[in-house]
């Protein structure tokens, strides 16, 4: 990017972030990780044994990459979309005198940031979680010493995985006027990672991929890790190329 660009883009940005205070998408980026904390928090309750802390983080950890991290993708990116494609008005902004990769750059940088604000959110209300489920039933409560650094190493990681997953759900989110097609392929994405997770091509399923930073292999894992970011990076950059050259959206 250039240097003159550089302020045309940021320009942009700041547009499409102040645009997501009409939207549902932060709610949404708050109520995802915090009901995988309430998940916790109950599931504790409901345990006469004491877990170690390090079981309670994975396990919060499994079910974001696993189930709710592709559904929260998948109505992200959605919302993103239809903030444009319904009140039409993305024939108005691509007449704009800028680049219109940086239109649908904005987009991706946003869908991004708001994964990384869920992310740091489930690495923070888990532990509160855990601790508070902690205090009320004591004979339950989490052993041993909770270890932070690596779960917010893993949830990195499964971020990064995520990248191929984001992608292709706001190419097709931004492709799209209608949110059927997106909320279709996210829903069908995540119940076939889910009912074939043991299966080989699960390493290249994006919606199976963040899951499997907590195979038991490390192999796996950075295979995994691989695909889906460097995957995602392809795939954001094709679908810029695409979406600058496209005349009509449909």
């Amino acid at each position: 990017m250039s240097n003159h660009q550089a302020p045309r883009f940021a320009t942009v940005l700041a547009v499409e972030l102040y645009k997501l205070r009409r939207s549902l998408a932060l709610l949404l980026v708050v109520v995802a990780p915090l009901l995988i904390a309430v998940f916790a928090f109950f599931n504790l309750l409901r345990t006469n044994k004491p877990m170690a802390w390090d079981l309670w983080l994975t396990s919060s950890a499994a079910i974001w990459a696993f189930f709710m991290l592709p559904m929260s993708v998948t109505a992200l990116t959605a919302l993103l979309a239809q903030t444009e494609h319904g009140p039409r008005s993305w024939d108005t902004l691509r007449a704009l005198p800028l680049p219109r990769w940086h239109l649908y750059a904005a987009k991706a940088v946003c869908a991004l940031a708001l994964v990384v604000a869920m992310s740091l959110l489930l690495a923070s209300l888990t532990p509160l979680a855990v601790f508070t489920a902690g205090l009320i039933k004591p004979v339950a409560a989490a052993t041993a010493t909770p270890d932070v650094h690596a779960f917010l190493l893993l949830l990195g990681r499964i971020f990064l995985a995520a990248w191929l997953l984001v992608a292709v759900q706001l190419w097709v989110a931004l492709r799209q006027a209608s949110f059927v097609p997106a909320l279709a392929l996210g829903i069908g994405g995540t119940f076939f990672a889910v009912v074939a997770t043991s299966a080989k091509a699960g390493l290249a399923l994006p919606w199976q991929i963040p899951v499997n930073q907590l195979a038991s292999d490390p192999a796996r894992a950075d295979i995994a890790l691989l695909l889906g970011f460097v995957g995602g990076l392809v795939v954001f950059a094709l679908m810029l190329w695409r979406m600058d050259k496209r005349e009509v959206l449909d």
